[in-house]
């Protein structure tokens, strides 16, 4: 061992095992401490005190505090600006180095190098690990070496790359040191207050993450392919909270779906490394298109179309339910996110970023990379995204992936009397039918905002500009 004190600095890992920090500290260190700062700069930015991600992390703070408790250790949690607090801290126990585990957005990666640049003043060393990813940095290259901008190629270098090595858990065995600085504050000490997360089966922490983890691979990732595009059916692992927070390793689910073969799960958890990576390489992707042409389009302003999306009242019963199911649970379905999607940009003409924003307010699982690389991929804006001329038809999409309406009627209940034929498209049915089932659209349920073939041209048309671009430039 190197050194005498160091400290762990816990963001997005919440948890004590497998974690590539806390695994080099305990290896250089005869005495680690743990700590977690409730950043100020990102809690001042939020929209509501109740907020679910923030009683998510604190209720997976106390159970990551029991589990250092045990080991001799203990959580250190401050709250304030973690530029200030880390190397506040950092002196105050004396250590001479602190590890903590990169992250890759823009906003992240300036703070970690502000704190690293006080911490070398103060004669502190700051080291950074891989863990919320397979691959990150440069390890995946084009044979040219730049970063990809398609996935396909990228996945198949992940994959020819790819080593037992590269996802063997990181050993975090040893005592742990305990600074006696008090353990987790409450939620209204940080200004905040609790939600309806038991309410709504969201279990957080370690626990929460292994029943999930437990569930999915006792019987249903082998099935995953085959149902995973069903939001009625019990097909995906819901895990993507857990992934987002840390509360289960990248590294154990990577190892299972080499295991069992699940080639569709791990095409998933690829995709994840691969949106890290175009935000770690592209930052310029956070407010703007990858693609520079598609800054030209001229996104419609439809405040009140806009409204009806985010309340799930367009009168298109698929797109309805999952916006509704988003608002109810903070969660929504992979398939649907890109139904709505396709939706707000290619049926009503709304810029992505709109979209973009309401999610990162909305969802459990908010990640900067994977959101701006859905959206970017519906709107066709982004790296290797749909081609602009494919657009979602919310009908047949829904006729397809929820065919006999069983989402539609759990999360639009006023449908529930409609005839599974017709639920689709309510909006078709005769005005007796309607009548007689007691669910007369423009009354009981919104007519459609917008008409979807007469939307398809006016789409084509708007990013048509492109063409002219390529023909004129």
């Amino acid at each position: 061992m190197n050194q005498e004190k160091a400290l762990v600095w816990f963001r997005r890992d919440l948890r004590d095992h497998d974690h590539a920090a806390l695994a080099a500290a305990l290896a250089e260190a005869r005495q680690v401490y743990c700590a977690f700062v409730f950043d100020s700069e990102i809690l001042e930015a939020l929209p509501a005190r109740h907020d679910r991600r923030v009683h998510f992390i604190h209720a997976s703070l106390r159970e990551l505090d029991a589990a250092l408790r045990a080991r001799g250790g203990g959580l250190i949690v401050r709250h304030g600006w973690a530029t200030e607090e880390i190397p506040a801290l950092a002196r105050e126990l004396g250590v001479t180095a602190v590890f903590a585990n990169r992250d890759y957005e823009l906003a992240a990666k300036t703070r970690d190098a502000l704190v690293a640049e006080q911490l070398q003043a103060a004669g502190i060393a700051f080291h950074s690990s891989k863990d919320q990813a397979i691959f990150d940095g440069d390890e995946v290259l084009t044979q040219a070496g730049k970063p990809f901008s398609v996935f396909t190629p990228y996945k198949n270098a992940w994959l020819k790359r790819l080593t037992a090595a590269d996802c063997a858990a990181w050993p975090t065995t040893g005592q742990l040191a305990d600074a006696g600085l008090g353990g987790v504050p409450e939620l209204a000490q940080i200004g905040f207050a609790e939600t309806k997360l038991a309410e709504l089966g969201i279990q957080p922490g370690m626990s929460g993450a292994r029943a999930l983890w437990d569930d999915f691979t006792g019987g249903r990732i082998e099935h995953y392919a085959s149902r995973r595009d069903f939001p009625a059916i019990k097909g995906v692992s819901y895990l993507s909270v857990h992934l987002r927070f840390g509360t289960i390793s990248i590294r154990e689910l990577v190892r299972h779906a080499l295991a069992v073969k699940a080639d569709a799960w791990l095409s998933e958890l690829i995709w994840r490394d691969f949106y890290f990576m175009i935000l770690d390489h592209f930052p310029h992707v956070v407010g703007h298109a990858f693609k520079p042409e598609y800054e030209a389009i001229r996104w419609a302003d439809r405040p009140e179309a806009f409204a009806a999306w985010c309340a799930g009242r367009t009168g298109y019963p698929l797109v309805d339910a999952a916006m509704r199911q988003l608002n109810h649970c903070g969660w929504m379905h992979n398939r649907l996110r890109m139904v709505v999607a396709s939706f707000l940009t290619k049926d009503l003409g709304i810029d992505w970023r709109l979209g973009e924003r309401y999610f990162a307010e909305q969802l459990n699982d908010f990640d900067l990379s994977a959101n701006n690389g859905g959206w970017q991929w519906a709107a066709s804006t982004g790296c290797d995204a749909q081609p602009y001329f494919r657009i979602f038809n919310p009908v047949t999409q829904s006729e397809r992936f929820d065919p006999e309406g069983k989402f539609i009627r759990r999360y639009v209940p006023e449908l529930a009397a409609v005839p599974t034929k017709k639920i689709h498209a309510p909006w078709q049915m005769g005005r007796i039918e309607q009548e007689n089932l007691g669910i007369v659209i423009g009354r009981d349920y919104p007519a459609p905002i917008v008409d979807h073939a007469s939307a398809r041209e006016e789409t084509l048309a708007r990013y048509g500009i492109l063409k002219l671009g390529k023909k004129t430039g």
